[in-house]
This record gives structure tokens, C-alpha cells and sequence, in this order.
């Protein structure tokens, strides 16, 4: 009976959050029906307040899906916001980035994110990151919006297919990491016990971040939907230590193209302070609601969702 009744509070709760992300657009929409007052615009704390809670609620499925809010935030919010695509970008670096600080630091304490791993990425990456953001707020809006809907159609398809595996078996690890001393050990609380882990084909996980660098940079997006999958399918670290290592590597990625959004200009207070305040309180209470909710249904209707967005931007850009 307690089995069940769980279950069934399980799916309830389910529900309820694949409910709230489903109406995330409609909220939107409904934020831009609001009568306008003289001019033809809406006062601005309308749209400071209306950001607030989109980002709250983006915050808490953020966390239950297991994506980053960088990834959701930009093509969402350019999707369904009348602001500048330049403006939303800056501010989803921001997003990113914010969240990355505040659980960067603990991963590292607890030996799950290591410094080895993520530095030797973290390099190469935000090196591409700064470029990627330069490329970016060069080229016309339209372009950038048909890159954009490409890449997060991309995105919700490589989500879909993607299958993380808890502890890959690497049999030897390869010269360049053995060189780089990229190696580690950790306590894994599930299996009550300490995992040694390495790694290998270092040089294809490199060439994959100045990619994942350039992409992150150039549409403002928090890259943890790619880091995880090389981090744990390539370069065959542990999903703990490649989920908190790609959380370290944020903050050195995204700070490096934030700076380059900043020097443009391309950084509004107005649209960056309520999505960081309510990306920060989301994220807080869907860790704590992480382990009562099934997250498969959240996942699969974040991955629609992106996949809905990428093609509101691809017509966009298209002009349609």
C-alpha cells in the first residue's frame, strides 16, 4: 500500500511540473496580451516580474530534467520574449554562469568534479567560447536565429538519443592523459565504496570542446547538455564526475564569453537580474524536489519543448 501510494504521489507531482513547463509558452503569450498602456509598451516591471517567474518555474525543471537552464533559457525566452536575441544571450550566459558558481565550488570539496579533467578542457574551451561570442554578436540576428534553431533542434535530438553510463570500463588510458596526470578517485555514496577512475582518447574530447566552446559563446548557451555526454561517453569518466566537472567547466567557459557580452554592451540589467534571481530560487527548490519526482515524463517534455523552440527560431530566421 505504501508502494503504491508513493508511486501514485510520484506521478502527481509528475504531472503537475510537466504541466507548469507545457504552460510556460501559454504564460508568455499571456504576459503579451496584457493591454498596453500609452506609447503601444508595457511598463517594465510587467516584463521584469513576468521574466522573474518564467525563470523561477525554468529553474525548477531545469534541475529535474537534468539539463542546464543556459539551454533552455535562450531559446525559449528569444522564442516566446519580445527581446533582443543579443540581450537574451548575454543574459543566458549569466544564467549559466551563476549556476555553475554556486555549485562549482562544493563538487570540488566533495572530490566529484576534478580540477585535472576540467582545466584541460576548460582551456581549450573557453578559448573557442570567447571566439564563438565575438562570431556571434558579429553576424546579422536573422542568421543567428536560424543557427540557433538548428543547433537546439540538434540539441533535443542528441538529448533523445543519449544513454549515459554510470561507470564506463576503460581498459588503458592513452598517452596524453597519462602525461596530464588526469586520473582520480572518489567515494560513490550508491555503492558505498571508493571508484578509481581514467580516462581516454583525450585528444577527440579537446577537439570536441573547442566546439562545444564555440557553440556555448556564440549563442549564449550553458553547454552542459554537450560536456556531460563527452566527459562520460568519449572520454569515459564516471556520470558523477562528468556531471560535476562539466559544472566546473561552466563557470570557466561562460565567464570567459560573458566578458566579451559585457564588452559589447549586450547585457541589460533589466532582463539579466530577475532570470538570475529566478533561475538561482528555481534551482533551489528542484534539488530538493529532485529525488520525489520521476523525471523521465519532465524530460521527455523539456526535449519537445526545445524541439519546439529550435523550430519557432529556425522560422524565425527564416523569416516565416
Amino acid at each position: 500500500m505504501a508502494a503504491v501510494t508513493t508511486r501514485g504521489i510520484n506521478l502527481f507531482l509528475s504531472s503537475v511540473f510537466a504541466g507548469l513547463l507545457l504552460l510556460l509558452p501559454a504564460a508568455a503569450f499571456a504576459v503579451a496580451s496584457v493591454p498596453v498602456h500609452e506609447g503601444g509598451q508595457l511598463a517594465w516591471w510587467v516584463w521584469m516580474l513576468a521574466l522573474f517567474v518564467f525563470t523561477f518555474l525554468l529553474g525548477i525543471i531545469a534541475v529535474i530534467a537534468g539539463v542546464g537552464g543556459g539551454v533552455l533559457f535562450v531559446p525559449i525566452v528569444s522564442s516566446f520574449f519580445p527581446f533582443h536575441l543579443d540581450f537574451v544571450r548575454g543574459a543566458g550566459l549569466l544564467v549559466a554562469l551563476s549556476g555553475a558558481l554556486s555549485a562549482g565550488a562544493p563538487l570540488l570539496r566533495k572530490g566529484l568534479a576534478n580540477l585535472k579533467l576540467a582545466l584541460s578542457m576548460a582551456l581549450i574551451g573557453s578559448i573557442s567560447s570567447i571566439v564563438g561570442a565575438m562570431v556571434g554578436l558579429a553576424m546579422p540576428e536573422k542568421t543567428v536565429q536560424l543557427l540557433l534553431g538548428l543547433t537546439i533542434m540538434f540539441i533535443s535530438f542528441v538529448m533523445y538519443r543519449s544513454k549515459n553510463s554510470a561507470y564506463p570500463k576503460i581498459d588503458e588510458p592513452d598517452a596524453l592523459s597519462r602525461a596530464l596526470k588526469i586520473y582520480g578517485i572518489y567515494y560513490d555514496e550508491h555503492l558505498k565504496k571508493d571508484i578509481n577512475w581514467q580516462i581516454h582518447r583525450t585528444p577527440l574530447g579537446l577537439a570536441l570542446f573547442i566546439l562545444i566552446g564555440f557553440m556555448a559563446g556564440m549563442f549564449g548557451l550553458g553547454a552542459g547538455f554537450a560536456n556531460v555526454p563527452v566527459f562520460n561517453l568519449v572520454l569515459g569518466a564516471p556520470l558523477r564526475v562528468s556531471v560535476a566537472t562539466s559544472v566546473f567547466v561552466l563557470s570557466i567557459n561562460d565567464t570567459a564569453a560573458a566578458w566579451v557580452y559585457l564588452h559589447k554592451g549586450a547585457v541589460l540589467p533589466l532582463i539579466a537580474v530577475p532570470s538570475i534571481a529566478g533561475m538561482m530560487l528555481g534551482t533551489k527548490i528542484g534539488a530538493k524536489l529532485l529525488t520525489k519526482i520521476h523525471t523521465n515524463m519532465v524530460r521527455r517534455i523539456v526535449i519537445a519543448l526545445l524541439a519546439v523552440a529550435g523550430l519557432r527560431a529556425l522560422f524565425k530566421g527564416l523569416g516565416i
